[in-house]
Formats: C-alpha cells, sequence, structure tokens
C-alpha cells in the first residue's frame, strides 16, 4: 500500500495510467457518494467531486518533477480558487480530500488513496452522527430589520434578555439607502418551542419590518 506503482519507470505505460486513473475515478465516486447522501449537494458540485482526482492525478503525472511546470501549476490553482464563491467548510473539505486522492494517484499510490479515502469517509459519517459534535437545536441566528430612528439597544435587548440563555450581536448594516438597519443576532433559545414568540415580540418592536430566524450563519459575499 505505501510502495508506488510509479516507481523504478522512466516513462508511463497505458496499464499504469489505467490503474491509477481507475483509482482516481474510484476515489471521487466514493467521496461524492458520501456526500450526496450527507449534505445534499447539486448535481454539478457532485460531478465535480468525482473528477477532481483524475485532473489532478493527470496534472502531477505530467508535471512529473519539473520545478517550472509545478510553480505554473500552482498559479492556476490559486486562480480557480480566487474565483470561487465561498462555501461551506464541508465542500471545502471534500474539495481537499479529492484534491489530496488525485494526487496520490498521480504518485502511484493507489492503495494508499483508496484506503485513506475509505477511512476518511467513515471517520465523517461517524463524527456526523455523534450528538457531541453538533450544535443544540435551541442555536438560532436572527436578522432583525429595524427603522433608522429606533435605539435598537432599548427595544430588542429586553426580548433578547427574556427568551434566550444567551445571545451575542454579531453585525450591523443599512439597508434601504440607509433608511433601514439590519442587525444580525446569534442566540440560544431558553426553550425551542417559544421561537416563534420572540419573533412575534420583536416584530412589536421594529414596526413589523423583516425579521428571519436560521439554523445558519448568514454567508456574506463581498471582496
Amino acid at each position: 500500500m505505501f510502495s508506488s506503482i510509479l516507481t523504478g519507470t522512466s516513462s508511463l505505460t497505458m496499464i499504469q495510467v489505467l490503474v491509477c486513473a481507475g483509482s482516481a475515478l474510484a476515489c471521487g465516486l466514493i467521496t461524492a457518494t458520501a456526500y450526496k447522501t450527507a449534505a445534499n449537494p447539486s448535481k454539478g458540485f457532485t460531478v465535480s467531486l468525482i473528477l477532481m482526482p483524475v485532473l489532478v492525478m493527470m496534472v502531477i503525472m505530467m508535471v512529473n518533477g519539473n520545478l517550472g511546470i509545478g510553480v505554473a501549476v500552482a498559479g492556476s490553482f490559486q486562480l480557480i480558487r480566487f474565483r470561487s464563491l465561498p462555501g461551506r467548510s464541508s465542500d471545502m473539505a471534500v474539495v481537499f480530500l479529492t484534491m489530496a486522492d488525485g494526487l496520490a494517484c498521480g504518485m502511484g499510490y493507489t492503495l494508499f488513496a483508496l484506503f485513506m479515502t475509505v477511512l476518511t469517509v467513515l471517520a465523517a459519517m461517524a463524527a456526523d452522527r455523534i450528538g457531541f459534535f453538533g450544535r443544540s437545536d435551541r442555536f438560532r441566528y436572527i436578522t432583525v430589520t429595524i427603522p433608522e430612528d429606533l435605539n435598537y439597544t432599548d427595544a430588542i435587548t429586553p426580548v433578547m434578555e427574556k427568551y434566550t440563555s444567551g445571545y451575542r450581536q454579531t453585525g450591523i448594516k443599512t439597508v434601504n439607502l440607509g433608511t433601514l438597519y439590519e442587525l444580525n443576532y446569534e442566540v440560544k433559545l431558553t426553550d425551542a418551542a417559544l421561537e416563534k414568540e420572540l419573533l412575534d415580540q420583536i416584530r412589536v418592536r421594529n414596526g413589523n419590518l423583516t425579521v428571519r430566524s436560521s439554523l445558519h450563519a448568514p454567508v456574506i459575499q463581498e471582496l
């Protein structure tokens, strides 16, 4: 498993390329299938996970120890990185896993790549099933829209103190040409069943403007 099938060969053969490509595809398929079951990503992202190990394997085989080509390849990966939108941490983890699989297969360590892929997927599935790693169902991310003339400290703070066991304001910004403010809070409810009552009380104080509650933090896409 720790021996490369490319060791001791001066040139690649078709059998070696097919074995490495097949292993890379198998690694990508295992990763994509497991992630599809766990996170339900888009079809395009799932297909990309399957193809990524093969593409990286091809690049590594073509570099073949050439320093200049290696630097050029690193630059191309950076271009891809900065043209991508921010994603979930799990998305970045599986992309890195598929790139590592492609690197291992490109160097001929096919059994090692398959073994580590299966081991990583099993570890991720086990961690996902263990409740210790998950957040409590009482955690919420709440976004509150208020008029510009409303003192949100006096209006919103008493409600948060009544219905939550802990809260933290994570952001504030102006919207609608400065006529409104948008406040972001991370809260832990005293009781998950009181979520609607909390939102109703906030609506009473913000003039029935938009209030949003979410299990996930809002994604802010800025340069």
